[in-house]
């Protein structure tokens, strides 16, 4: 079946995780969650040939696109790289049952501009740790133009096929301030992807909405949940201020580092519609055709 016969709509149940309190520290965090059976701690499985184990192979998929200015791009690498060296980060690490994982750091912006900054490492400790976050932090900063999260997600799935490792899961995290408005519509590619049992999470920088330009919407966060985000505990964590940055960052990369499921409860989780958005996912590519017509 090709990527265009697909339906329109995800066919997948996908809790979104709307706002997220402070962190405690990941090892109270994590022995709450077993004890309330939301964090399952499932067996090692044993890698195939030649593939090495790990708990969780994961892509993080980074805006580059020219509607991120400099200071956000900055603010997005340093963001990444101190979760990845965070007390919380490490500990959440050190609960998996093989204890390490495998990242990649990928920047995106159109439909063929996707670049691997950091290529895949094993990260299963500080040193490993700061070794990565060090990489990301040492690359040239870029912008390139248009936005096409669906390049990114189709070009990130493509990323687990050959990189050496065998996860107990597999999950994109992708982050952005815009819709996207070139390549294949973003909920095809995202509900391809799903298909090939990865997870996509969300994290929507609505840092600059009030001042938003003619191409952006102010509802990205409700766009996520609805045509981006996709698979098993999948969720969005939308960013408003530029001091929560670094903060999201890092609970997000504890969630999916440490494989939680969040359960819905009044004003932390909401399910995002199964059958019918509640805004267009093709909303980006009207804004583009009404603007520039091509």
């Amino acid at each position: 079946m090709s990527l265009h016969s697909m339906s329109s709509h995800s066919m997948f149940w996908r809790p979104v995780f709307r706002r997220v309190p402070p962190l405690r520290p990941a090892a109270l965090v994590a022995a709450g969650l077993l004890a309330l059976g939301l964090l399952h701690a499932a067996p090692a499985k044993a890698g195939g040939a030649g593939r090495l184990p790990v708990d969780v192979e994961l892509v993080l998929a980074v805006d580059v696109s020219y509607s991120m200015d400099t200071d956000e791009l900055a603010l997005q690498r340093e963001g990444y790289a101190s979760a990845i060296v965070s007390k919380e980060f490490i500990d959440a690490l050190r609960l998996g049952p093989n204890g390490r994982i495998a990242v990649e750091y990928v920047e995106w912006a159109g439909e063929n501009e996707q670049k691997i900054v950091v290529d895949w490492r094993v990260i299963d400790g500080p040193e490993s740790a700061k070794a990565f976050a060090d990489a990301v932090l040492a690359a040239p900063i870029r912008r390139i133009y248009r936005t096409s999260i669906s390049g990114a997600l189709l070009f990130a799935a493509d990323q687990f096929d050959l990189n050496g490792f065998k996860g107990l899961r597999k999950v994109i995290d992708v982050s952005g301030d815009g819709v996207n408005n070139q390549g294949p519509p973003v909920a095809l590619a995202r509900d391809s992807v799903v298909r090939r049992g990865i997870t996509v999470n969300g994290l929507p920088l609505l840092m600059k909405r009030s001042t938003a330009s003619a191409l952006d919407i102010p509802e990205l966060d409700v766009y996520y949940e609805d045509c981006v985000i996709g698979g098993p505990g999948s969720f969005v964590i939308p960013v408003e201020k530029m001091e929560e940055f670094a903060r999201a960052i890092r609970t997000k990369l504890v969630l999916e580092v440490a494989g939680v499921v969040p359960k819905p409860g009044p004003g932390l989780i909401q399910h995002a519609s199964a059958e019918q958005p509640r805004i267009s996912c093709t909303i980006g590519e009207k804004i583009w055709m009404d603007h520039w017509s091509n």
